[in-house]
């Protein structure tokens, strides 16, 4: 029986979760095992930079649902969600049938297929501003397009992005992600590179200034805010971003590769209601004015595969059309686009089947109430540590900020802050003993969550807090 389990019977704090940093090694000796084989083979021994713990990450087997395995047999409450891309859970026999289907007609033709079609139909069928759409394999790869179309489009330059905001790993994503944000993210970036990139607070009246400048090609935003929320924007920051990029002939790029397909079945843009009846539209091309230029996705739009895609105004897409060079077109020449595994028939599978359960809209309305009800009771059992408000999030997103100087702030007023500190490896430590995995210091839910598991979770979190507490870590 689970640790947490056990404690909820016996309403008492068994001694292995108050010794949670000896009990996490004693109890996954297969995971430091492979661990210590693994660092002879990759940096660090992980093949993903959020995969890092110490003093070793769990080796996982299998998933099913919303619970996944270890190699010593530990089971998780996942709230990791294969990096945001699970929203429909571990295996889902809709797109495992998919998968297995595809697999021996071919994995890779070479050639165009009737599924990418299909998966791009549905891409332009949910999504407010896909009129026109571009698979790549990855998210990062999908900012990357997004990007460069933006400057072919404007004969500009310059690309806004926000503090803290995280848009994939190419060399002009890597631009203030993580305090300092005068650093980037990482080293073997050029300078001049990141002198493309002007980075702003998330503040209106920056942008306005910004704004002001003519050599500004587009802005690039997470619509619920820097790193899927950690740093929350709403839906008027964006409406009114929206505007301010309108005036200026700037074009907006909704990167939604984490929150396409998870708000809402059109993404964070549809939940916004952006795109709708009322807002007005161009004279040009009849597109409607409140929406964003471009949209950027992956994760869960290849259904747990990897994938990604750029979708946005045809007027924008046309220029990856083979006559888009053609002199008038556009400031730029055509933009190329190859990739070897753009839209390949797996993920094209994998994603139709998801996006075909996503867009009844029943996934959103369970994961969506879920999340809310987890989150109030999360910070029920904060509360008594002093941490009310220490849970936040929207939508399937929930988010945990330890730190009692923010907390202290009237609600309305607090300005969480990204943190990657010792207490939060503690505290994912300290859940990980009793069955729970998060991402970071956060995590998402899935359509395969129930009431039983968020029980489980909330009764581990109290159980790290108190662990916690009588550490002295809190």
């Amino acid at each position: 029986m689970a640790l947490a389990q056990q404690a909820q019977q016996s309403q008492e704090i068994p001694p292995e979760i108050l010794d949670y940093e000896r009990t996490y090694i004693e109890t996954r000796q297969g995971s430091r095992r492979l661990y210590e084989q693994a660092v002879q083979v990759f940096p660090s021994g992980i093949t993903h930079d959020n995969r890092f713990l110490q003093p070793f990450p769990v080796y996982c087997t299998h998933g099913q649902g919303a619970h996944k395995w270890d190699v010593d047999g530990n089971e998780y409450i996942d709230y990791v969600g294969g990096h945001g891309a699970l929203l429909l859970g571990h295996s889902h026999p809709d797109v495992v049938r998919a998968v297995q289907g595809q697999m021996p007609r071919a994995t890779h033709l070479g050639a165009g297929h009737e599924l990418e079609i299909r998966w791009g139909q549905l891409v332009q069928q949910l999504i407010p501003s896909a009129e026109r759409v571009k698979f790549t394999a990855s998210g990062t790869e999908a900012t990357h397009l997004a990007i460069r179309l933006a400057r072919s489009f404007t004969g500009r330059t310059t690309i806004v992005k926000f503090e803290g905001h995280f848009h994939g790993w190419h060399d002009y994503a890597t631009a203030a992600v993580d305090p300092p944000y005068d650093v980037p993210t990482s080293s073997g970036v050029p300078e001049e590179t990141l002198a493309t990139m002007r980075v702003l607070p998330a503040d209106l009246d920056a942008v306005k200034s910004a704004l002001s400048q003519d050599d500004v090609a587009a802005v690039i935003v997470e619509p619920t805010g820097g790193a899927w929320g950690t740093l929350p924007l709403d839906e008027a920051f964006c409406r009114e971003l929206r505007r301010l990029t309108r005036e200026r002939s700037v074009l907006l790029i909704f990167d939604e590769v984490i929150t396409g397909f998870r708000c809402a079945p059109g993404g964070a843009q549809a939940a916004y209601g952006l795109g709708s009846a009322g807002a007005g539209q161009s004279e040009q091309t009849g597109w409607s004015l409140d929406m964003p230029d471009m949209t950027t996705m992956a994760k869960i739009l290849a259904g747990g595969l990897p994938g990604g895609a750029v979708a946005g105004r045809a007027d924008i897409m046309a220029i990856l059309e083979f006559d888009g060079g053609r002199p008038g077109w556009n400031r730029g020449g055509r933009v190329a686009h190859p990739g070897t595994f753009n839209g390949n028939p797996l993920s094209a599978a994998a994603g139709t089947a998801c996006l075909e359960i996503v867009a009844q809209g029943e996934v959103h309305r369970h994961v969506n109430a879920l999340a809310d009800h987890l989150r109030r009771r999360l910070n029920e059992s904060a509360r008594p540590f002093g941490l009310d408000g220490a849970v936040y999030g929207t939508f399937s997103m929930f988010h945990i900020s330890l730190d009692r100087s923010l907390l202290g702030r009237p609600a309305g007023t607090r300005r969480y802050a990204k943190s990657k500190g010792a207490v939060d490896a503690k505290l994912r430590r300290a859940l990980l003993i009793q069955g729970v995995d998060l991402m970071g210091t956060g995590g998402m839910l899935s359509l395969a969550h129930t009431e039983a598991d968020l029980d489980r979770t909330v009764m581990a979190f109290q159980f790290a807090l108190t662990a916690l507490e009588r550490e002295g870590a809190l």
